[in-house]
């Protein structure tokens, strides 16, 4: 068994027309992702709008009902060498109370192959995790860090992270994705990560891509700079119509004093008469196309 040799690899993932059906529910459809290697991903969207399911279609979990989907050249699934480069961490950190940290460490140097022990124990120590402590008798924070710590001592080239900081404290939080950036810089453009979260704030300081998903479909699938500089607030009068121009409109908010529109160009700029053109962060891009995806649900839209 080896490795999959990625050295010529441009794009870590493709997805097109990916979808994923339960009996009548589509909890996923119409997902079409690029993702170059080494990015580390936000993925980002409402409850229900197919985060998970996603990553369980990409870490092989899953089969795709309709559509195509590689990663790491290959297509997911169960074989020894898919998931000899997979990790996934899933949100409730899976490990056994009562076993300490080298308990989990020693399971990890018993079945996998390619296990960096030594990597595993150096983090471990540098962040004074106990080492010999119940894994049940450690914090929300040291536990995920426990739980990080195996995934990457695995030597992945693909991360799979499906809301590892939903229960930290901002401490916490802090640590543990400043672990993560670390390691993905140690491994010099060998890993790519997608990590699902809620926390906006926390995701723009360590991911340079962004998957927007709502409604079970891809809103956005672009480098965060690309997506800040593609989209633009709209400042007007109250009830001003706005004339035809190359954009499409994400997200609309008027009340009896302004207007506030958020567009997505498909071109340059526009300059529209009695509305102010204001730059946005990656937060309100997020906020709004969940908040477009509640109102296209209230009205009857895509579930």
């Amino acid at each position: 068994m080896t490795k999959i040799a990625t050295p010529d690899l441009v794009n870590a993932i493709d997805a097109s027309g990916l979808g994923k059906k339960y009996h009548s529910f589509w909890a996923l459809k119409n997902c079409d992702i690029t993702i170059p290697a080494g990015a580390i991903v936000a993925l980002v969207g409402p409850n229900g709008a197919g985060k998970t399911t996603l990553l369980k279609l990409l870490a092989g979990l899953n089969r795709p009902s309709v559509g195509e989907v590689t990663a790491l050249g290959l297509a997911p699934g169960q074989t020894t060498e898919y998931l000899s480069n997979i990790s996934y961490l899933a949100q409730q950190i899976p490990l056994y109370g009562q076993m300490t940290a080298v308990d989990h460490l020693a399971i990890g140097r018993h079945t996998e192959a390619y296990w960096d022990n030594d990597l595993a124990l150096r983090r471990l120590t540098e962040l004074k995790i106990p080492l010999d402590r119940p894994v049940e008798k450690l914090s929300g924070g040291q536990r995920a860090q426990v739980g990080l710590a195996m995934t990457l001592a695995k030597k992945p080239k693909l991360l799979l992270l499906d809301e590892p900081v939903a229960a930290l404290d901002p401490l916490a939080r802090a640590e543990f994705l400043a672990s993560l950036t670390q390691a993905v810089a140690d491994a010099e453009g060998e890993l790519t990560v997608v990590m699902s979260s809620h926390l906006l704030s926390d995701l723009e300081r360590v991911c340079d891509h962004v998957i927007i998903l709502a409604s079970g479909q891809t809103q956005i699938c672009s480098s965060v700079e690309q997506v800040v500089e593609s989209h633009k607030l709209l400042v007007g009068p109250p009830n001003q119509p706005l004339p035809q121009g190359d954009y499409t409109i994400v997200q609309e908010a008027r009340s009896s004093a302004t207007s506030h529109i958020i567009v997505r160009l498909n071109d340059q700029q526009p300059t529209i008469p009695g509305w102010h053109v204001r730059d946005v962060d990656i937060e309100e891009v997020v906020l709004a196309y969940m908040k477009q995806a509640r109102t296209n649900q209230g009205q009857g839209g895509a579930q």
